[in-house]
């Protein structure tokens, strides 16, 4: 596998993954309200609960982006 292709593969991953967590941001920060609606049908929990689980999984899933997509491909573009 050359360097081109793997700077390929973790620029798709990182525009994929970043795409995805913008997109679950913003669903948060515009719509609150139906999000967890929709989001308490299957797993019930108290709204307070609920904002500290989201807030959670949003900096967990931001902790992953940065770690396994952004800096390889960062890294990936420096070196090629």
């Amino acid at each position: 596998m050359t360097i081109e292709t793997l700077t390929e593969f973790f620029k798709w991953c990182t525009l994929i993954n970043g795409s995805l967590l913008l997109t679950w941001g913003i669903a948060i920060l515009i719509m609150p309200d139906t999000v967890y609606k929709l989001q308490t049908k299957w797993f019930p929990f108290p709204r307070e609960q609920y904002t500290i689980v989201m807030y959670c999984f949003l900096g967990l899933f931001k902790l992953l982006f940065i770690v396994f997509n952004l800096t390889p491909y960062l890294a990936l573009l420096i070196i090629g």
